[in-house]
């Protein structure tokens, strides 16, 4: 009788574990996968700030262009491009823009440009900036980050594509000039960098067969 209980006590607790390991791992499947869709959905967020959902009728997320221009992604390795089409044409491109000469590190944003060469928007994604100074480039802080919004690759003349301290025509922020410059100066490498890319980064991704763009 004391055998048959011990083997009736060990195969409770062997059911019991598998039926805990089960639920455990159901649990963290569950949490993966709702972490997952979180980052798609900010990720979906962040470019429709930059690009308009009516804009375009493609998924964003899929319709990708690698590239790898360490002065626009600051030696950080193959970054996503994103393009926005509408009926199978591109419309519009948003770039990756990474400026490694932040007040206090790096400062990440994407640069919307539409395909006739202007910024559609620009939004910073992550930065350590000083609160109350340097984060005021976050639209959620000022609307600093929009007066590039119409801006070309002419528009204002390459020497003016700096702030005004620096005898450029772009506001810098009240006790903060270096986060802005170096703002500005991601936002012109990335200008540039659709100037001299357009016809690469706005192919037939077919045509285009999604090769880096950094040697076009």
């Amino acid at each position: 009788m004391l055998g048959q209980s011990i083997r009736q006590n060990t195969l409770g607790l062997s059911i019991f574990a598998v039926i805990t390991a089960g639920l455990i791992a159901l649990t963290q499947m569950e949490t993966k996968d709702r972490i997952g869709e979180n980052i798609k959905a900010a990720k979906y967020k962040a470019l429709h700030e930059v690009i308009a959902p009516e804009m375009h009728d493609n998924d964003l997320l899929a319709d990708l262009v690698a590239i790898d221009d360490p002065t626009l992604v600051s030696n950080e390795g193959v970054q996503d491009a994103y393009v926005a089409r509408m009926n199978g044409k591109a419309i519009a491109v948003i770039l990756p823009a990474i400026a490694a000469d932040g007040y206090t590190g790096k400062i990440r944003s994407i640069v919307g440009m539409l395909a006739d060469g202007t910024i559609a928007g620009v939004r910073v994604l992550n930065h350590q900036e000083t609160p109350g100074l340097g984060d005021k480039v976050e639209i959620k802080k000022s609307n600093w980050i929009r007066q590039f919004e119409g801006k070309s690759y002419s528009d204002p003349d390459q020497s003016a594509w700096a702030v005004k301290k620096d005898g450029g025509e772009f506001d810098q922020l009240t006790g903060a000039t270096i986060t802005p410059r170096a703002v500005v100066k991601s936002v012109r490498q990335a200008v540039r960098y659709f100037e001299a890319n357009s016809e690469y980064l706005l192919a037939d991704p077919i045509k285009s067969g999604n090769v880096d763009a950094a040697n076009h």
